[in-house]
């Protein structure tokens, strides 16, 4: 699995957010309270989904505890942030390269891939994770826990 190298202008994104770790996933219950109200979004520049992680220290994956607390967002990518919905909250990702997998199958089974990522794919590379929003993109061949479901995993990254 190789991935495509992007380099990625300043997003913003409006959205909601908690803070979790891997051992008490709140994930479900993020996109369960934004889903219902995406559509009140106005300034939405497509129907493309984001959840975003944002983790505290740069080396999250290289000392993994999955007691350890990160923040996960649910949001849509927004032209501008004159109209914010009561109850979300806007977040701006920085631009920066990422590198870009894709991937087909349930969500749920996932794990396999970023073992892949973060343990054989990032060490070999020339590139290190960068301390910018990881992101998942869900476009229109998402479909939730299907097989046949679509995403793209987006890795922060930067030359060592």
């Amino acid at each position: 699995m190789k991935p495509g190298i992007e380099i990625v202008s300043e997003k913003k994104l409006i959205g909601k957010r908690v803070r979790m770790s891997f051992s008490n996933d709140k994930t479900v219950e993020l996109w369960k309270s934004f889903s219902p109200r995406k559509n009140v979004i106005k300034n939405s520049i497509s129907s493309d989904l984001y959840s975003v992680d944002i983790y505290d220290d740069p080396h999250f994956f290289i000392d993994f505890n999955p007691l350890k607390k990160f923040e996960k967002w649910a949001a849509v990518e927004v032209s501008h942030f004159d109209d914010v919905p009561e109850e979300m909250e806007r977040l701006v990702v920085p631009p920066g390269q990422y590198a870009v997998f894709q991937y087909k199958g349930k969500p749920s089974e996932a794990q396999k891939t970023f073992q892949y990522i973060y343990g054989v794919w990032l060490p070999g590379s020339i590139y290190e994770m960068d301390d910018r929003p990881y992101l998942a993109r869900m476009g229109e061949n998402y479909k939730g826990e299907d097989p046949d479901s679509e995403e793209e995993f987006w890795i922060p990254i930067r030359k060592k």
